[in-house]
């Protein structure tokens, strides 16, 4: 990862961890974490959530075009992500068996789990016109940030 790289996640996590500090609500701080990324990473076209509601992912706080509002879970790329719990990093999604084309401009597309109490409870959805845009280094980056999410999550949770 060069410096350059690893500064600019690291700027991106601060100002989220500013953003959200304190904030146990999972709506505001999905607004705030869907502009700063949509607004701070370049060849971006949608960045967003989505949540699991239901045994499907109910399209949540995002910045880009309008999006599909449903996927089932297991479904397309973030369905997918869901249901595995597992990081989904495509780089041509034109490729990938079942995509779901909300956007026909967004070719490569990065998909991170979210977790509260050891469960799923939605994911972090971020798309590029750019082919083979995401890489090990932005993986690394939004997890950070999925991070310090799922620690404001944790200030709802009620022992």
């Amino acid at each position: 990862m060069t410096n350059t790289k690893i500064q600019h996640y690291q700027e991106l996590a601060d100002q989220v961890q500013a953003l959200i500090a304190g904030e146990s609500n999972m709506i505001a701080n999905m607004a705030n974490i869907s502009a700063v990324l949509y607004w701070g990473l370049k060849n971006v076209n949608w960045a967003g959530f989505y949540v699991l509601q239901e045994q499907q992912l109910v399209l949540g706080p995002f910045q880009g075009k309008p999006a599909c509002i449903r996927i089932p879970l297991g479904k397309g790329v973030c369905g997918t992500a869901a249901a595995d719990s597992q990081v989904q990093m495509i780089d041509d999604v034109h490729q990938f068996a079942g995509h779901i084309a909300c956007d026909a401009q967004s070719n490569a597309e990065i998909v991170l789990p979210v977790y509260q109490s050891g469960k799923v409870i939605a994911v972090l959805d971020i798309d590029s016109t750019v082919i083979a845009r995401f890489d090990e280094d932005d993986k690394q980056g939004l997890q950070k940030i999925v991070d310090i999410f799922q620690q404001s999550l944790q200030l709802g949770v009620k022992n």
